[in-house]
């Protein structure tokens, strides 16, 4: 599906209001399968809960809702993983093949301003990688993770934006 340049895409801050369309987002099972490394239950609204009060205590971390229009899409964050800044997001099945990703990641990189940024995709996540390449980001190497959606150890692509 081509990007449709006339959808508005857009971030804020994260809203209690916002987390049971995430939760819907993320126990999507074809979107679990796609982004392979998951919660360990994804239908556990309670460990999702936990899981998100959690980092929302988190002042290192940079959260902040994708709307389209006045639409929930999905979420972005920034935050540190081993020293390394890294961005991740997630994005509703229905918001998929439109340039959604790409236009928040690029917002979200404007003003998210550390380097180098670091990002994570299953290697079969063609898609993901796509959108980090879009923003400028490029392979840096590849990892092994144990991915809990797909109940085994897959390939992982590390990409960075300089």
């Amino acid at each position: 599906m081509p990007t449709d340049t006339s959808i508005e895409v857009r971030l804020r801050e994260l809203r209690d209001s916002d987390l049971p369309v995430i939760f819907e987002y993320e126990s999507d099972p074809v979107a679990i399968q796609m982004a392979a490394f998951t919660a360990d239950d994804p239908a556990d609204r309670v460990a999702f809960d936990a899981h998100w009060a959690r980092i929302r205590a988190n002042a290192a971390i940079t959260i902040r809702t994708i709307l389209v229009g006045d639409a929930v899409a999905g979420t972005i964050a920034g935050f540190e993983r081993d020293g390394d800044a890294e961005v991740t997001y997630w994005v509703g099945r229905q918001f998929w093949g439109k340039g959604v990703a790409t236009r928040a990641l690029a917002a979200f990189l404007g003003e998210h301003p550390r380097r180098p940024l670091h990002a994570r995709a299953a290697k079969d996540n063609v898609a993901s990688i796509r959108v980090l390449e879009k923003c400028g980001f490029t392979v840096a190497g590849y990892d092994k993770g144990f991915a809990n959606a797909r109940g085994a150890e897959i390939d992982e692509v590390i990409l960075m934006l300089g």
